[in-house]
């Protein structure tokens, strides 16, 4: 195995000779994801330094635990998992050492959100003009940890809400109540950009 072209080999040949030690062979699948797996914990942290450490330990953890991937999805996936995790955990250490609850903020006006019509939001519309991909980040920025979460959740990672709640730790009912807030706030952010689209 020592002897692959590594840059030229796809993934899952890769992985099986990072499985069998093969370090370069990880070092190919870290320089080929890296920039996704750090966009991830970016979308999720909105901090640089935040989004750098936990991207990287992330791959660590990815060559720690090598032996449990089974292929059931893409390698990607499975180290967007990894990540989402660790930014998870971070985001409720965060939570922890803030003042005042968001969502105690969130419930006091949830009356009349609810009451509001739906606006349904599709994050990664027109991706490819950089002046959107600008406004999106901007408003995703402007949403909280617990609302930005279960929207990149839901609309950048195809997450079910089932598995969504087992991921963050709450019910059903809250990650439907935070999906439709931060939509309908994405909504409002992204008004300006209607005429763009």
């Amino acid at each position: 195995m020592s002897g692959m072209n590594y840059s030229s080999a796809d993934d899952d040949a890769l992985v099986k000779a990072a499985r069998h030690g093969e370090l370069a062979a990880f070092e190919e699948l870290v320089f080929r994801h890296r920039d996704r797996i750090y966009a991830r914990a970016f979308s999720m942290t909105r901090h640089e330094e935040d989004a750098v450490d936990l991207s990287q330990e992330a791959w660590i953890k990815g060559w720690q635990r090598l032996g449990q991937f089974q292929g059931d999805s893409s390698f990607t996936t499975w180290m967007t998992r990894i990540v989402i995790n660790l930014c998870l955990d971070h985001l409720r250490k965060q939570k922890r050492h803030r003042a005042g609850s968001i969502e105690e903020m969130d419930a006091e006006s949830g009356g009349v959100e609810r009451q509001m019509p739906v606006v349904t939001v599709n994050p990664t519309a027109g991706l490819e003009r950089a002046e959107l991909r600008k406004k999106i980040d901007g408003a995703l920025g402007q949403l909280s940890a617990e609302h930005r979460t279960v929207l990149v959740l839901h609309e950048f990672e195809d997450m079910e809400y089932k598995t969504i709640a087992k991921t963050v730790g709450c019910s059903m009912g809250t990650v439907m109540s935070r999906l439709f807030y931060a939509r309908r706030k994405m909504a409002a952010l992204l008004a300006d950009m209607r005429e763009e689209i």
